[in-house]
């Protein structure tokens, strides 16, 4: 049973980001938030990643990171289980004349196991929380070692079970969207472009505990753990002096507890041993 609920969520997830892939770069490319969580993602791969390297992108979407980490002179096989974002990271990817670095494949990450090109890859890479439209991440991250070099490299950009913004929209009589994460072990509802789906919340440590017999862990840093969540819409631009003193104090402190654990976000980095 477990396994039909999971499949239905993968098509119903394939359902909404199909839909919404057209849209998708309009929507958030011109966000601040969004633009700096990417930044901040980047810079934090980029730190650990080899020159030349092969990465694994999974949920990739449009194509926005496989476009910028081929531009950076890498390669990247990108992976999505939306036909809709492989058709336009297709689309993308001619437009910058980058056929010859980013390479895709219609692919889930809960079934790794078939896919074609199988690298072995310098970085396996997951951004904004891909992965936690799945109750199967175990799984998922069972499959990581057999596909990586020695020494390889694992960066996820997560959604923990506590994001202290969120909780706060509870004076602002927001009572869903405050206590979601606490009740959501079955899964929470989620709906993008009309269509419903489940998504779930990890902490580093549930990561941590599954791989720590092939992986050693690099590091955790919080993400829009000071600044806002970028679907508080319009903070930076209404307040820009708040937002500069906010980034500020998070690119300082986005490595120490509690800010590393308590973010919209938190990006975790494994090497495999």
């Amino acid at each position: 049973m477990k396994t039909i609920a999971a499949n239905l969520n993968e098509q119903f997830t394939e359902e909404a980001f199909s839909r919404q892939s057209v849209i998708f770069d309009e929507i958030y490319s011109g966000n601040t938030i969004v633009n700096y969580k990417r930044e901040r993602v980047r810079a934090h791969v980029l730190q650990n990643l080899p020159a030349d390297s092969f990465i694994l992108e999974l949920n990739s979407g449009t194509g926005e990171d496989a476009a910028f980490f081929a531009q950076n002179g890498h390669r990247v096989h990108a992976t999505d289980i939306s036909v809709g974002m492989q058709d336009q990271l297709v689309q993308k990817v001619k437009t910058k004349g980058l056929e010859d670095k980013v390479s895709n494949e219609l692919c889930s990450y809960t079934q790794l196991h078939d896919l074609k090109n199988k690298g072995p890859y310098n970085l396996i890479f997951s951004n904004f929380a891909g992965l936690n439209c799945t109750d199967e991440l175990d799984k998922v991250l069972a499959s990581f070692s057999e596909l990586l070099k020695p020494g390889g490299l694992v960066t996820l950009v997560i959604l923990p079970k506590f994001c202290l913004w969120e909780t706060l929209l509870l004076f602002k009589g927001k009572f869903r969207t405050a206590f979601r994460r606490f009740f959501s072990d079955k899964g929470a509802r989620a709906h993008i472009e009309g269509t419903h789906f489940k998504c779930w919340y990890y902490n580093p440590s549930y990561i941590i505990s599954r791989v720590k017999n092939e992986f050693e862990l690099i590091g955790v840093e919080g993400l829009c753990s000071i600044v806002p969540p970028s679907y508080i819409e319009g903070f930076a631009e209404k307040h820009p002096k708040a937002y500069r003193f906010l980034k500020a104090k998070e690119d300082k402190l986005k490595s120490r507890w509690p800010w590393k654990y308590i973010g919209d976000y938190y990006i975790i980095s494994l090497r495999k041993k």
